[in-house]
């Protein structure tokens, strides 16, 4: 049986549909890269959670396809900032409630401005990190932009 996360509990009392997946975890390859190899599905269909501390609006998260890298100055832009950067490792589970390679955009100790990458909705469905390392959320691109109420943006 798999283990229900907060993200999974907090989409079934908004009587969202989704799909836990599970996969194994490699603690030396947390890359989105592993994880659709894992899955065997296309790794632009997973999409990782990075949170960034914007200069003016602090904390901010970014939800893009596993195959790209953030571009800062545009985050910057879309959030607005002037400039951002990662959000320091040792400062994400205090912050968000999760730990690297298991930062789900939804379920964080408090919401934070969510940008989604347009490409999101070139597919009927898209997998997130569950809330925990070995286990993505599979659901529909504009459920997960209506929850976390997120602006679509090519970051």
């Amino acid at each position: 049986m798999i283990q229900k996360t907060n993200a999974a509990r907090l989409l079934d009392a908004a009587g969202i549909q989704y799909t836990l997946v599970p996969y194994e975890v490699d603690e030396e390859h947390l890359e989105a890269s592993h994880v659709a190899q894992q899955l065997g599905e296309d790794l632009d269909r997973v999409f990782k959670t990075l949170v960034l501390r914007g200069d003016r609006t602090g904390p901010f998260v970014c939800v893009i396809p596993g195959s790209l890298e953030v571009d800062l100055k545009t985050a910057a832009r879309i959030s607005g900032n002037k400039s951002c950067e990662m959000l320091h490792v040792k400062e994400l589970l205090p912050l968000t409630g999760y730990i690297r390679g298991g930062c789900s955009p939804i379920g964080m100790k408090k919401p934070f401005p969510t940008f989604i990458h347009e490409s999101a909705l070139l597919y009927d469905s898209i997998f997130v990190s569950a809330g925990m390392r070995g286990l993505q959320l599979c659901l529909k691109p504009q459920d997960l932009i209506n929850f976390t109420e997120a602006h679509l943006y090519p970051i």
